[in-house]
C-alpha cells in the first residue's frame, strides 16, 4: 500500500454563483521512505495539494491517505495534533524568527514534540555547525533554507513537504539544497514530497507527479534517481 493516497480529491473555491476548483478530482499515490516531486505550471492545483497533505488546508471531497490514517475528516485539534507530529514543511520563504539564533529557531520547533532529532546535530548535519549562534539576517539565502530545513527536519516528521524550496536560492545554492533533500531522503528513509514547475529536477525523484488544471495528468516512477549534482538545467 502507498503511503500517501489521493484519490478522487477536490478543493473548490465560491466564485459568484460558480465554483473554481483548484483541485479537480485529482488521484496520486506516493511511496514510504521516497523522494516524490510533483511538477506543475503556476495555477495546476499543485500548492494546494500539498497543502491538504500537510493539514494546512481540507478538501471539498475525495479522500486523503495518509500512513494509513484518512486525514480527510479530521477536526481543528486533530488537524493541529497531525501537523506537529507528523508533518515538517520547508517553504519558498524561509519563515524563520528574526530574533531567534539558527539554533533557537531548531529548538522552537523541536520544543513541541516528544520524539525529536537534536536540534544542534540536526543543524551540524545540514553544514551549520558554525552558525548556531548567528541570527537569519547574519545567514546568506542558502543558510537561512539550510536553518528552515534542519527546523523541519529536527521534528522527525514522518513526511517532509517541500513547496519550491529552492524558488528564492541562486542555481549553485538552489542545487545544494536539492541535494541535501535527496540525502536526508536516503539516509532519514523519510518521505520527501517537493513541489516545483522546473521539469529539469525530475530525474532526481523516484516518483514524478504531473499536474495540469486541477488534474494528476500523469505518474512516473523512476528506480534509479539521478543524484542532482549529475543534473543541469
Amino acid at each position: 500500500m502507498a503511503y500517501i493516497e489521493f484519490n478522487d480529491v477536490v478543493k473548490g473555491y465560491p466564485a459568484g454563483d460558480s465554483t473554481i476548483r483548484a483541485l479537480d478530482d485529482a488521484n496520486f499515490t506516493a511511496d514510504e521512505g521516497e523522494l516524490s516531486v510533483i511538477l506543475g505550471q503556476s495555477g495546476a492545483g499543485k500548492t494546494t495539494a500539498l497543502n491538504i497533505l500537510g493539514g494546512m488546508d481540507t478538501a471539498t471531497s475525495g479522500k486523503v491517505v495518509v500512513g494509513g490514517r484518512d486525514i480527510t475528516d479530521l477536526n481543528h485539534h486533530d488537524l493541529i495534533t497531525y501537523r506537529r507530529n507528523d508533518i515538517g514543511f520547508v517553504f519558498q520563504f524561509y519563515n524563520l524568527i528574526p530574533n531567534l539564533t539558527a539554533l533557537e529557531n531548531v529548538e522552537l520547533a523541536s520544543q513541541i514534540c516528544a520524539d525529536h532529532f537534536d536540534p544542534a546535530q540536526t543543524l551540524e548535519k545540514v553544514g551549520l555547525a558554525d552558525r548556531l549562534d548567528n541570527f537569519p539576517a547574519q545567514l546568506s539565502g542558502g543558510e537561512q533554507q539550510r536553518v528552515s530545513i534542519a527546523r523541519a527536519v529536527a521534528k522527525k516528521p514522518k513526511l517532509l513537504l517541500c513547496d519550491e524550496p529552492t524558488g528564492a536560492l541562486d542555481y549553485e545554492t538552489g542545487k545544494e539544497v536539492l541535494q541535501l533533500l535527496q540525502d536526508i531522503c536516503r539516509d532519514e528513509r523519510m518521505t520527501v514530497l517537493i513541489v516545483t514547475h522546473n521539469s529539469a529536477l525530475a530525474p532526481m525523484a523516484h516518483k514524478v507527479i504531473r499536474f495540469r488544471s486541477g488534474k494528476v495528468v500523469s505518474q512516473e516512477t523512476n528506480d534509479h534517481p539521478t543524484p542532482i549534482g549529475e543534473i543541469e538545467w
